[in-house]
């Protein structure tokens, strides 16, 4: 359920409710989201809800890029 590239929603924190995708994975507890609304940072994985959709990415991606691949 955990990988690059999963497209999640955040709900905890200030940022609850946006979408984002998983950017890197730092081990079972966190991993590092990034999204239109949501800055690139480190995220525990008991504050995302995950979907289904797998996006397929490199860990190298642009904040940019990861924002046009969810608009």
């Amino acid at each position: 359920m955990i990988e690059i590239g999963r497209v999640c929603t955040k709900i905890a924190g200030r940022e609850a409710g946006n979408k984002c995708i998983i950017v890197d994975v730092i081990d079972k507890n966190y991993v590092v989201v990034s999204g239109p609304k949501v800055k690139r940072r480190r995220c525990n994985i008991k504050h995302l809800e995950f979907h289904p959709e797998v996006k397929k990415i490199d860990k190298d991606i642009s904040d940019e890029q990861i924002k046009r691949l969810l608009s």
